[in-house]
């Protein structure tokens, strides 16, 4: 079958996520053929570098031939198998891994499907703990504006980006939403060199009311992704933390973008020494091949649930793949990589590299904001830097990028009007320095047309 005739399947039989489907009525979505490394190849030869890793899976590269190996030698002997009263090798040794690379109070590894469903699980865990203990009225949760941590019901209940959610809310609980830290436009109208995070004080200000109805707080460490990658203060999550433990919530930390190597170090909580109660992880769990995701907790919460059956305390959650024999050993096997290859040593070279590199970027006339953590770089495109003032919705600058970026063969896909660059850790000098290139024309090409 050639491409032409599964382009035409394709937008007969198919919808596509996060996708307006008419945009497709003249332009095909992009057929890719295979992947290896940063790169995408179509089925025209074109090449693209996968500058968003996939959306923000790829950690070592695509097709990496460790965790292909795994994944075909785990289909000879098992493909999949319930996870309830039955376990298997790889979930097992992934669990220990997981939890040898994790903050030190985390002991206890649960298993689903993807970022959503971990967040799910640590919300109703959250929840349940309270009701175990004799805190029943412990229901409440609180979010952050801008805060994104799935597109199932709970988890767009504590989330917080209106064009995921807006549609939904009638279908939603009601949680608690507190200010974003969001220096390039803070809501307190403060500058991040002289502030004293005061974005901290409405959280402060609702728990001292309300704490003794309040279950947990969640949030992304350091990065709120689909909200706009805005890159915050170590020193807010190290307010956060202190005021989670000081007012006896759980602090959730939504991992499933930062985790993996993303800011630097294996999970964003460890820039700032935190212990979450509760870590989320999916995405980069098993360097994008195969759908897993898993949720740690403490032994703590885990002896609230651990008793005799007749009282009640089960945690009634699971899924079908739950702990799936391929996915586990495709997590096993990255995990193993991030040791064979060093991948934390070698990111430690490459991100003065890379921030360096995107510097220039600051100088061109649409660029309002140049943020940078790890291998994350985001560019919030204005109209006017001295207001700050946005593209409107209906521009659409975020399309015009998107073709752009395909033209120099660049996987972008912009959040609004925010740019952003998510790349492999796998990634060489060479790679890194020609996306910064073609990134940096394109921006400068976009910017001339205003």
């Amino acid at each position: 079958m050639n491409s032409e005739e599964l382009l035409q399947k394709d937008r007969k039989y198919l919808w596509h996520p996060y996708t307006q489907m008419k945009d497709y009525e003249k332009d095909n979505p992009i057929l890719i053929r295979k992947a290896k490394g940063c790169r995408l190849y179509d089925y025209d030869g074109k090449v693209y570098y996968d500058t968003i890793s996939s959306w923000w899976c790829n950690v070592h590269g695509h097709n990496h031939p460790h965790v292909v190996s795994a994944i075909k030698k785990q289909l000879k002997d098992l493909d999949h198998v319930l996870f309830a009263g039955f376990t298997h090798k790889n979930a097992v040794l992934l669990g220990e891994q997981l939890v040898r690379c994790s903050p030190g109070n985390l002991t206890r590894v649960f298993y689903s499907d993807n970022g959503s469903t971990s967040c799910e699980v640590a919300l109703k865990m959250s929840f349940q703990f309270w009701k175990n203990s004799g805190f029943p009225n412990k229901e409440k949760f609180i979010g952050i504006e801008n805060g994104y941590h799935g597109d199932t019901i709970g988890a767009m209940s504590v989330g917080s980006v209106s064009a995921f959610q807006e549609t939904f809310a009638s279908l939603c609980f009601p949680a608690f939403k507190i200010p974003s830290p969001y220096c390039y436009r803070c809501p307190f109208g403060k500058k991040r060199e002289s502030c004293s995070i005061e974005c901290a004080d409405p959280l402060e200000d609702l728990l001292k009311k309300d704490s003794e109805n309040i279950s947990g707080i969640i949030l992304e460490p350091l990065m709120q992704g689909a909200g706009g990658f805005i890159i915050y203060p170590v020193d807010y999550l190290k307010r956060v933390a202190g005021l989670a433990a000081k007012y006896n919530i759980h602090l959730i930390a939504d991992e499933v973008a930062t985790g993996f190597g993303r800011t630097g170090r294996m999970f964003a909580v460890e820039h700032a020494g935190v212990e979450p109660d509760f870590m989320c992880l999916s995405k980069g769990i098993t360097n994008g091949t195969l759908p897993l995701a898993a949720t740690l907790t403490t032994e703590k919460v885990y002896d609230a649930f651990y008793t005799d059956y007749v009282e009640n305390k089960t945690f009634y959650h699971g899924h079908t793949y739950t702990a799936n024999p391929l996915s586990t050993a495709a997590g096993v096997a990255s995990l193993e990589l991030f040791e064979k290859e060093k991948t934390l040593k070698k990111t430690s070279e490459t991100i003065p590299v890379f921030h360096e590199a995107i510097e220039k970027i600051r100088d061109i006339a649409i660029v309002g904001d140049v943020r940078k953590i790890g291998m994350v770089a985001a560019f919030e495109l204005v109209k006017n830097r001295r207001t700050k003032e946005s593209f409107k919705f209906e521009e659409r600058i975020g399309l015009r990028i998107y073709k752009m970026g395909l033209n120099e063969g660049l996987l972008l896909r912009p959040l609004g009007s925010v740019i952003y660059l998510l790349l492999p850790l796998c990634i060489t000098g060479d790679e890194l320095a020609e996306i910064v290139d073609r990134t940096y024309r394109l921006l400068a090409a976009c910017s001339a047309q205003f």
